[in-house]
């Protein structure tokens, strides 16, 4: 079997001190690295990131997904670089639109043109990372004669971009970015959907697939239990794009019940609709044994080298 990256990624609900502790673990276990959620519902990433660098020594850091509709480019790369220098050199950036549902939240419209924002925003953080000064008109955003003090240790600090619905946005981090970061992708069909478009993007470039990081962050839990990672996988239901969910072979009208459950606030009642037959393909749940199984037939044979961990356990849902 080829080599697989393994990462981690928290959600950040813990205590602080709990998440670190769990992220010195990862490094101490020779995990690629640790991604972190940065999204208002959770603790703030960049901070628990600067933090964990302190106490690790090779593990690499950063966000997972950072919303470019929230937080600008350009603090974007003056914060990366930041940590890159607080790691010694083993920051991360990956970046979207953001969560639709955290954005409306926000009291932000949808972007009408998310792919042209998000080619823009990258090209800021690029710029700015590598140079440390910035002049830039664009459609979205705008600079002159901007400059920071915060340099990177990393001669290059990998950014990446985030997609989940496909299949322009995984063409565009083929096409542009240094990799893609998927997510929800389970099924031999869903992460054929995805390597497939990375790769279309990147040849379109003139660019070598191989060279870039292709990851898919999963729900997962390890034991011979996976009610934790069963009931995690039913949060995930209303952010999935429909498109995503027909990948994975769950039809509209069966998820529709647990959607507006969700809607309503009736997360027990979601719970319950959401049963094993529903849950068990957008999870990973079972034993190593079975896992190394899933890894050997799913995901490396349809081009994915890289999973991201989201390992769930019971506190983290019913709390």
């Amino acid at each position: 079997m080829a080599t697989v990256r393994l990462s981690y990624q928290t959600l950040a609900e813990q205590p602080a001190e709990e998440i670190v502790r769990a992220i010195v673990l990862a490094d101490e276990l020779g995990f690629y690295a640790c991604y972190a959620a940065d999204e208002t519902y959770h603790k703030d990433a960049w901070q628990l990131m600067a933090l964990a660098a302190t106490r690790t020594k090779q593990i690499r850091l950063g966000p997972g997904v950072a919303p470019i509709l929230l937080r600008d480019p350009a603090l974007i790369a003056q914060t990366a670089a930041t940590l890159d220098e607080i790691s010694g050199g083993r920051a991360e950036v990956v970046i979207s639109t953001g969560n639709f549902a955290l954005l409306e939240q926000h009291g932000i419209e949808p972007e009408r043109r998310p792919l042209a924002r998000l080619r823009e925003a990258h090209a800021v953080i690029r710029r700015l990372l590598d140079t440390g000064e910035l002049d830039f008109a664009g459609d979205f955003y705008r600079y002159s004669g901007l400059f920071t003090a915060a340099r990177p240790v990393q001669e290059r600090v990998p950014v990446k971009l985030g997609g989940m619905r496909g299949p322009r946005s995984f063409e565009l981090a083929g096409e542009i970015s240094d990799g893609l970061l998927t997510a929800c992708a389970y099924s031999p069909e869903a992460v054929r959907f995805a390597g497939g478009h990375f790769t279309a993007g990147a040849r379109s470039s003139g660019r070598d697939p191989s060279s870039l990081d292709l990851a898919d962050c999963v729900g997962c839990a390890i034991s011979t239990d996976g009610e934790s990672a069963r009931a995690a996988a039913a949060f995930y239901i209303p952010s999935m794009p429909a498109e995503l969910r027909e990948r994975h072979g769950l039809e509209p009208e069966r998820l529709a019940p647990i959607v507006e459950a969700f809607g309503r606030g009736d997360v027990a009642g979601a719970l319950k609709l959401a049963t094993p037959d529903i849950t068990d393909p957008i999870c990973i749940a079972g034993t190593p044994e079975e896992w190394v199984e899933r890894m050997r037939t799913d995901f490396v044979p349809n081009g994915m080298t890289h999973l991201v961990l989201v390992i769930v356990d019971a506190p983290l849902v019913e709390g």
